[in-house]
């Protein structure tokens, strides 16, 4: 079961990777606000990747524990801690340096919502 979660959480944070540095590029157009300095591609794909990864070690652990209680549990904490993590990019102070610092929350906040969104998305096609 360990590397079903395995690979299910890698393929989750390479979906929202994809996702986000899609959406980084799309909000750079349409906003000309060039957030790169803060959050770069590295970034967004190094971070969805290690949230998938944590995500899968705490799903692994509960539904170890909890068995079929434990995806609601996980499913319950991983939605409340993703809304939750909405106040870090509302809340960060930005370089003096960067144009239009009000943007900022307008890209970064949907991408909060990306590891679980992938997460959610992949989980049919994994048969726990």
């Amino acid at each position: 079961m360990f590397k079903k979660v395995l690979y299910h959480s890698l393929l989750a944070g390479i979906l929202a990777s994809v996702t986000g540095i899609i959406y980084n590029r799309i909000y750079f157009f349409a906003t000309e606000a060039d957030f790169s300095k803060v959050l770069n591609t590295a970034g967004i794909i190094g971070l969805n990747i290690m949230v998938c990864i944590a995500a899968g070690l705490v799903y692994w652990g509960l539904m170890k524990s909890m068995n079929k209680k434990g995806e609601i549990l996980f499913n319950f904490l991983f939605s409340i801690i993703s809304f939750s993590c909405v106040m870090i990019p509302i809340s960060i102070s930005l370089p003096l340096k960067i144009q239009f610092p009000e943007l900022f929350p307008g890209l970064a906040v949907p991408m909060v919502f990306f590891p679980a969104i992938a997460w959610f998305t992949v989980r049919p096609l994994f048969n726990y």
